[in-house]
C-alpha cells in the first residue's frame, strides 16, 4: 500500500517510529532545504522507518548506490539539517599573485636573454642563477604583463582570438538587467525523477519572471532535442513574445536547444555553476509542481502520455484558477489580462497538445 509520493518516490504506508520527530524534520526541511537536500532527507527517513536500517534496501528503492547513501547518512546531523546540502568544492585557500619588485626584475632580465625559452626552462635557470625557487606561473604573468614575446605580431593575433572567444562565452544571469515586463525573462529548468522500476523521467519546467505564467512537460530522455521541442511549445504558448531565456548549464540546453534559440532569436542567459539561488522563481515553481501535482496524482511517471495529459489540466488550473500571493492573489492569466489584451493559448478554452 502506498499513501503518497515524495519527489517522485512512493513512500510505504507504515507507522513511523518517533513519528513526531521525523515529521518535524520533514516540515523543517521544506522550509530550509533545497529539493536535492529534501530528497536526501527522505532517504534517511526511509532508512530509519521503512526498512529497519537496511542500507541495501534503501539504495535499491531510491535507485542510488550504497556508497552514495552511506556518504549522506554519515554526514546527516539531526541538529543541523543543512549537513544534507552539497558542500562547496572551492579550495579554502587560493594562491595570490605576489611578485616582488626584485623577482620581476630578475624574470625580465632572464626572459630578454632567452626570448625563446618557455616558463619551465626559465624557472630552472632562475633557481640556478639566484638560488631561489619561483613558481612558473609568476614567470608567465610577468611575460604576459610586460609583453616579453619573441614574435609580438603572432602573440597579438593570439590575444585577439582569445578576446573574441571571451566575447562568445556564456552570459551570466547576474549581468542581466531585469525589467518589469511580461515575457521579458522566462526561466527554464529540468527536474529529474528516478523510477521505482529503474530508469528516469525528465520534467522540463518554465515560468515567466513577472506574470508567473508557467508551463511543464514530461520527457523520457534527457537530450537537447527534447529541450528544443519543449522550447518550441513554450514559444507557441507565449505567442512568440518571449524576449530572454534563463537556464542552468545542463547539457540539454546545448546543441539542438541552442539552434532553436537562434532560430527564435532568443538570447540565452546562464546561471552560475552550482548556484540554484540564481533561479529562485523557478525553484519555487518546481517545489509547487511536485507538492501539488506529482505527489498527489494516483499514477506513476512511467505512463508519460497520461501523466502529460493530467499535467496539462493541472497547468490550466495553476494559470487560470489558482490565486498567487506574489500577484496580489490574481491568477497569472488575470494578471496578464490586466496588463495586455491578447489571449494566450493556455486558457481554460485553449490548450497546447
Amino acid at each position: 500500500m502506498y499513501t503518497k509520493r515524495i519527489h517522485g518516490y512512493r513512500i510505504p504506508e507504515k507507522p513511523l517510529p518517533n513519528t513526531d520527530k521525523w515529521q518535524l524534520y520533514r516540515s523543517l526541511g521544506k522550509d530550509k532545504l533545497s529539493f536535492s537536500a529534501q530528497l536526501k532527507l527522505e532517504w534517511i527517513i526511509f532508512y530509519y522507518t521503512a526498512v529497519e536500517k537496511k542500507a541495501a534496501n534503501t539504495a535499491k528503492h531510491f535507485g542510488i548506490s550504497r556508497k552514495t547513501f552511506y556518504k549522506w547518512l554519515n554526514r546527516f546531523n539531526e541538529k543541523n539539517l543543512l549537513t544534507l546540502e552539497e558542500q562547496s568544492r572551492a579550495p579554502e585557500r587560493t594562491r595570490t599573485r605576489e611578485i616582488s619588485f626584485l623577482q620581476r626584475e630578475r624574470i625580465r632580465i632572464l626572459r630578454k636573454k632567452h626570448l625563446r625559452w618557455g616558463k619551465m626552462k626559465l624557472q630552472k635557470r632562475y633557481l640556478k642563477e639566484y638560488g631561489e625557487h619561483i613558481s612558473s606561473w609568476k614567470i608567465q604573468k610577468v611575460i604576459e604583463e610586460e609583453h616579453l614575446y619573441f614574435d609580438k605580431v603572432k602573440q597579438q593575433k593570439r590575444a585577439q582570438r582569445q578576446k573574441q572567444a571571451q566575447k562568445s562565452q556564456k552570459r551570466r544571469i547576474t549581468e542581466f538587467v531585469k525589467e518589469n515586463k511580461i515575457n521579458h525573462l522566462w526561466h527554464v529548468d529540468t527536474v529529474i525523477f528516478t523510477l521505482t522500476q529503474g530508469g528516469y523521467r525528465y520534467l522540463l519546467t518554465a515560468i515567466d519572471e513577472i506574470s508567473k505564467l508557467a508551463y511543464a512537460r514530461l520527457y523520457s530522455t534527457h537530450s537537447s532535442k527534447q529541450a528544443a521541442d519543449f522550447l518550441k511549445r513554450l514559444h507557441y504558448l507565449t505567442e512568440g513574445e518571449m524576449i530572454n531565456l534563463h537556464h542552468d548549464n545542463g547539457s540539454e540546453f546545448e546543441k539542438d536547444f541552442k539552434a532553436a534559440c537562434k532560430e527564435l532569436s532568443l538570447p540565452q542567459w546562464y546561471s552560475r555553476v552550482r548556484t540554484p539561488t540564481d533561479n529562485p522563481v523557478l525553484e519555487r515553481f518546481n517545489r509547487t509542481i511536485q507538492e501539488e501535482f506529482v505527489e498527489m496524482i494516483d499514477i506513476g511517471l512511467e505512463d508519460k502520455t497520461e501523466f502529460n495529459r493530467r499535467l496539462l489540466d493541472w497547468l490550466i488550473e495553476y494559470n487560470s484558477v489558482r490565486p498567487h500571493e506574489a500577484l496580489d492573489y490574481l491568477t497569472p492569466l488575470e494578471y496578464i489580462d490586466q496588463n495586455k489584451t491578447s489571449l494566450l493559448p493556455m486558457s481554460s478554452s485553449c490548450t497546447v497538445d
